[in-house]
């Protein structure tokens, strides 16, 4: 029985130490427009709904030329 108060015990902590940044009011982790853009790799899934970066990066794009 001991183990398994010790081992909850355990994956508690480890929990409450993942979300430091949640509990003191952080924003939680979130995904960026960068990805492959990074790499000039264009989505090749059909990207029909991009990010507002890609999207402002786009109409710049448009602008220049």
């Amino acid at each position: 029985m001991t183990i398994y108060i010790v081992t909850f015990l355990i994956m508690t902590l480890a929990v409450l130490a993942m979300a430091v940044g949640v509990l003191a009011g952080r924003k939680p982790i979130a995904g960026s427009c960068g990805g492959l853009g990074k790499f000039n790799v264009e989505c090749v899934a059909g990207c029909d709904k991009p990010c507002p970066k890609r999207e402002a990066r786009a109409q710049a794009e448009e602008h220049q030329h």
